[in-house]
Parts: structure tokens; sequence; C-alpha cells
């Protein structure tokens, strides 16, 4: 496959970006697509160029690092991750534009790599629950109903990629922010922070200046791991209750 690329490049936060055209040959459709940025990559060091900054890191759609916007859709026209998006879900001769992600909260460090550490601090402000420490207790000594067992694992299937922000036309991040607090709430292990939690992480992402949700359902649209969107109003619904509890 013979392919035009049109990438974001910018030297660091403060520089002005552009795209810059790239021809590439000889491209496999059973390559993926951070495999054909890395065919890019070797061409433009043999040259004498820069090569193109992106995230990547273990390559099999469970890191979340990729993080990429191609034509317009983020990780690409498949629901998965860009490290496992292959070449042929494109045609030869094509013309692809990739770009990073695009929202206030996720500044541009390099070329195609954004700052995603809103993210950490939204986990650190409640993502975690109190724990006693020492001998392990047996596994079935705190019982769990099956379909709040079912609930949190389909929440914690979120891998912080940031592809719900990206997708969103307003910016926000509450499609991850619900699956981080959702996976804890619907434990018994999360009872003792439930109320602080939801209050905690909804301020901080407040604070990280994300955009306001209005359910428009891109963000779930556009989630590799299916993070369903009633997520946010279950998180919404938990947030409200809190906020009443505090009040009283």
């Amino acid at each position: 496959m013979k392919l035009t690329l049109r990438v974001w490049r910018q030297k660091n936060a403060d520089a002005e970006g552009a795209m810059s055209t790239y021809e590439v040959d000889g491209i496999s459709q059973d390559m993926s697509f951070l495999e054909m940025l890395d065919t890019l990559n070797e061409e433009l060091i043999e040259g004498g160029d820069d090569p193109v900054a992106f995230d990547h890191d273990c390559r099999e759609g469970i890191c979340g690092a990729c993080s990429l916007v191609i034509n317009g859709d983020a990780h690409g026209p498949e629901r998965t991750t860009t490290c496992q998006l292959h070449m042929r879900s494109f045609k030869d001769g094509d013309t692809i534009d990739i770009e990073p992600w695009r929202a206030s909260a996720f500044p541009v460090i390099k070329d195609l790599v954004v700052d995603r550490s809103a993210f950490d601090r939204i986990i650190q402000a409640g993502g975690y629950i109190t724990a006693p420490t020492g001998t392990a207790p047996e596994a079935h000594s705190t019982p769990v109903p099956k379909p709040d067992a079912d609930s949190a694992f389909e929440h914690a299937e979120c891998i912080g990629c940031g592809a719900c922000v990206a997708a969103c036309p307003n910016g926000a991040a509450m499609l991850f922010t619900s699956a981080k607090i959702n996976h804890l709430n619907v434990l018994p292990q999360g009872a003792p922070e439930r109320e602080t939690r939801v209050l905690d992480m909804v301020a901080q992402m407040d604070d990280e200046g994300f955009g306001g949700c209005t359910l428009t359902g891109e963000c779930a649209t556009a989630c590799p791991k299916g993070i369903p969107l009633f997520s946010i109003t279950s998180m919404n619904k938990e947030w409200l209750r809190a906020n009443r509890k505090v009040s009283r």
C-alpha cells in the first residue's frame, strides 16, 4: 500500500504546530497502525529528520497509552485502540490525517503526545479503598452479589486512554471519571469512601478544566472498552446522593 500521511508536528508545548505531509510505500495491510508509523519514522531517521513522537507501550490494547485522532476519529475508524487498528482498515492511495487528542486539559507535549496526568490526579482524589493490612482475608469472606460484581468488572475495563475526552465535543471526562467511581462504589470494599470518593473525584475533574457533559454519547461510541453511557447517569445519582448527605 502507498499512503499519504498528514501528521501534526509540534516541537514542544510552547511552539506553534502544523500538519506535515509524508508519503509512505510498501505498507502491508497486516501491519498495525503503530507499525506503519514505525516505518515512517525509520524513513525519517534515515533521511536525517526528527521522527514523529507518539505514545505507545504494550501494543496489546491493554495499557491505554496509544492516543491518536485518525481522520477525525479517536483511535481511528474501528472501535479499538490505535495499536490494535490494522492497515486493512484503509485502502491503497488513501490520505490519512493523524492528530493528537484535542482537549485543553490534555496539553500537547510534542507532536502526537499529550499530557494526560489530569486523569492521574482524578484517580488520586478518590480512586482507592481503605483496607486493613495483615493477613489476607478469605476469598469469600465479603459476599458480593453477582450483578454488582459484573458491574464492577465492566467499569474496571476502562484503560484511561482518553478517547472519551477526545471524542466529546465539549472535551468532558465524565465517562472516565464515572467508570473509576462506579468500579469501586458498587463493591462493599468501596463503601467507606463512597460519598467522599464521588464528591472529591468530580471536584478534581472540574478543577482540571474538562468541559461539561451534555450526554451526546460520543464518548461511549469512541470508548474501545465499551464503557456504557449509563455509567455517567449512575455517577450523577451517586453525586446527588452524597451531596444531600453532606448537606444535612
